[in-house]
């Protein structure tokens, strides 16, 4: 009874253990914390949110205002659309790999297929290996579902890439899932064919470990650097890989929360059921309008990934040339991740020690109006994320703020 009490809300009643430390996403509280201090007249840039500043495509909005006059606006097949998946089938198809309609799963964002993928698979004290740095999200949502979350801290030197020595060391009995992000959310690192092939004698030996690879910010992919899909790479092993995929960041659709999954018929008909108790079919409306993105035209995509590269090399030369960060230039996504440790230990002009990361965004917001990610909430201390998903301008203003801020720490 105690132990209830100790847990209970004022209104008496009382949380699960399961989402009693978890809170809302440090990235959406430093956006919203941002917003509030602008609303307030603030001078405040923000560069923290990991969403793209275009549009989303008018053959898009199209297709959706088209099911609309339709009057598709009824329930959808708990699994999403044939329309879809079948759209979603052409669209690897022409990237070489065969799937099937039953091999799809179409969700209300990828979140959300990883959240169906660890309900159906995990259970109690069933572990996850998630390489650092990692998207903030892939943690909790491990924990949520009774898994227990195995960081592997990756190394910058080796891009930020999980090595087949490292997972053989972090795999365990109860492992169930090797998680990656190629490429990744907030390093921009990546996997090539070779990477990925290393990881291939490791998983052969664990039969019962299954691979997820996130593969979101596929499209958004600079300089000679080829995606490559897991599936594509490592086709001895698809009987137990989950590709985590989507319409939001290349076809700035945020918005319109619509993700897929492609794994083992098996896998997706558990997803389904997860997912039939929880929210059922994602939206017909952003199903059509995914349709529409996915079967229209794609000179679109090498546009825009051309303006994101052109934001990308701006704001890594201008990171470069501050004293005390370095920065790598990141194969894909729309983030920067750069070292911030020769900045720490240094004094502000009030004569307050800078000993974190965390202190360091907390400086650069109230002394510079500029808000950024510190990589402690991604499992990476000593570094700090900026999205570069931002208007030119509001970037070279932001990078000309911490440029002062930082030159003013002795």
């Amino acid at each position: 009874m105690t132990a209830v009490m100790d847990k209970m809300l004022e209104n008496g009643i009382a949380l699960a253990e399961r989402v009693r430390d978890i809170k809302v996403s440090f990235i959406v509280r430093i956006s919203e914390d941002a917003a509030a201090r602008k609303k307030a007249g603030e001078d405040i840039i923000s560069l923290g949110t990991g969403e793209p500043d275009f549009d989303t495509p008018d053959f898009a909005k199209a297709a959706a205002k088209a099911a609309i006059d339709r009057g598709e606006t009824k329930y959808t097949a708990n699994s999403g659309t044939a329309e879809l998946k079948t759209a979603i089938v052409a669209e690897y198809a022409r990237k070489g790999m065969a799937i099937e309609t039953g091999n799809v799963i179409a969700s209300a964002g990828a979140k959300q297929v990883l959240f169906n993928a660890f309900m159906a698979t995990l259970d109690p004290g069933d572990e996850v290996i998630i390489p650092a740095p990692y998207w903030t999200s892939y943690v909790d949502i491990v924990t949520i579902c009774g898994g227990v979350p195995v960081v592997v801290t990756t190394r910058g030197d080796n891009g930020f890439v999980l090595s087949p020595e490292q997972l053989e060391r972090a795999i365990t009995p109860r492992t169930r899932w090797v998680l990656i992000n190629s490429p990744s959310n907030p390093s921009g690192a990546a996997y090539d064919g070779d990477q990925m092939r290393a990881l291939l004698p490791v998983l052969q030996r664990r039969p019962g470990v299954g691979l997820m690879s996130d593969e979101i910010y596929e499209h958004l992919v600079y300089d000679d650097f080829k995606f490559v899909s897991a599936l594509e790479a490592l086709p001895e092993l698809s009987g137990r890989i989950l590709v985590i995929n989507g319409v939001s960041k290349a076809y700035a659709m945020t918005g319109w929360r619509l993700g897929y999954g492609i794994g083992p018929k098996v896998l997706i008909s558990a997803m389904s059921v997860v997912q039939g108790q929880a929210t059922s079919a994602p939206s017909s409306i952003s199903q059509a309008a995914a349709v529409g993105a996915l079967t229209g035209p794609r000179d679109i995509l090498a546009e825009r990934r051309d303006d994101f590269m052109r934001r990308r090399d701006l704001i890594v030369s201008g990171l470069n040339a501050i004293d005390g960060i370095a920065c790598a230039n990141p194969r894909g996504a729309f983030y920067v991740f750069p070292d911030c440790s020769g900045l720490l230990g240094r004094t502000t002009p009030d004569g307050e020690r800078i000993g974190t990361d965390m202190e360091l965004c907390q400086y650069y917001l109230r002394a510079a109006g500029v808000a950024v990610v510190p990589g402690t909430v991604f499992g990476a201390p000593g570094h700090f994320r900026i999205s570069y998903a931002y208007a030119q301008s509001a970037l070279e203003k932001g990078l000309d703020r911490i440029a002062v801020a930082s030159a003013a720490l002795v």
